[in-house]
């Protein structure tokens, strides 16, 4: 796609960042973005809550404040029928509540497979933007969700595990980025991004790329659910965490150490992921306090050098 001119797009595509942002006003920016997805568990309620959480952060990535939403969805109603619809929007609606996010109508059309999710509109002030491209050499990297959803997916939809193997990943995939976004902004972190579909590798990948500079991870402190990486081990996972590891071998290196489980976990694409950040070695105990009492996670998984790429070690 083309780059735009225009002087008030603070954010565009250039940095793959998480969204898009425009200048209003010299205090007032609008953040907007847009993600839908098939279901991810068996229950329409679930799904709708996750994919309005999975949308809502790459608002809260950015440091800004969601106001408002549009459904999309994409729905086979001879198939399924209306009710099954009217549950997925209204799991969507009790995130929206949760977020303090009104939501002013929407579009649907037919279709054979079930898609759900919506286009976000948020506010920040210009000079406050958390981007993917602020990350620094010397600062501390920190994750605020465990990662593995996209194994735990595909072993429901498998018959390899049942709705209780999946409860902490449904716990975790509705909760909203929001306690997590407030951390930062309050620590003053120089860089975050949402770990979504192209995994840790691939957002960590794009934040390494937009800013110029190195991710070393350490893979034993990265959080994983339980039971991921068994599965893994018995070929229980997504074609996009496949696809993802394939296109991750380009720029992440690995130490010999690091078993091949843990690597495709790192590449997992994740639905309704936490927040990749990058702070200030000074500020990572107030981040991680921050974080802790905002109701986040706080692991604590590498940190940024100069140079370029990802390394991975034990």
């Amino acid at each position: 796609m083309p780059l735009s001119d225009d002087p008030n797009v603070l954010v565009g595509i250039a940095t793959s960042d998480d969204a898009g942002v425009y200048r209003l006003r010299d205090d007032v920016a609008l953040v907007q973005t847009v993600d839908f997805f098939t279901p991810v568990v068996d229950d329409p309620f679930d799904f709708g809550r996750i994919a309005a959480a999975n949308a809502l952060s790459d608002v809260y990535a950015m440091g800004a404040t969601p106001l408002s939403a549009l459904n999309i969805a994409a729905f086979p109603v001879e198939a399924l029928g209306t009710e099954v619809l009217a549950r997925i929007l209204a799991g969507g609606a009790a995130t929206a509540r949760e977020a303090g996010v009104a939501i002013l109508g929407g579009h649907t059309v037919e279709d054979d497979e079930p898609k759900y999710g919506m286009a976000v509109t948020g506010v920040v002030h210009p000079d406050r933007i958390v981007r993917n491209a602020g990350a620094q050499p010397g600062d501390v990297l920190f994750l605020t969700k465990a990662l593995g959803t996209g194994v735990l997916s595909s072993a429901l939809k498998k018959d390899a595990i049942d709705v209780h193997g999946m409860a902490a990943a449904i716990a975790s995939m509705t909760a909203l980025n929001a306690g997590a976004a407030r951390a930062m902004i309050a620590a003053g972190v120089h860089a975050a991004t949402d770990v979504t579909g192209f995994g840790l590798l691939g957002h960590g990948g794009e934040l390494a790329r937009a800013s110029r500079v190195r991710v070393r991870i350490v893979a034993s402190h990265v959080p994983i659910f339980p039971r991921v990486l068994d599965l893994i081990a018995v070929g229980v996972m997504p074609g996009g965490t496949k696809n993802n590891a394939r296109e991750h071998a380009a720029f992440a290196e690995f130490a010999d150490g690091v078993p091949e489980a843990v690597r495709m976990v790192l590449s997992d694409a994740q639905t309704s992921g936490g927040l990749l950040i990058a702070v200030p070695p000074e500020r990572a105990d107030a981040l991680r306090e921050a974080l802790l009492e905002n109701g986040a996670l706080a692991a604590e998984i590498g940190a940024v050098e100069s140079g370029n790429g990802i390394a991975v070690v034990e």
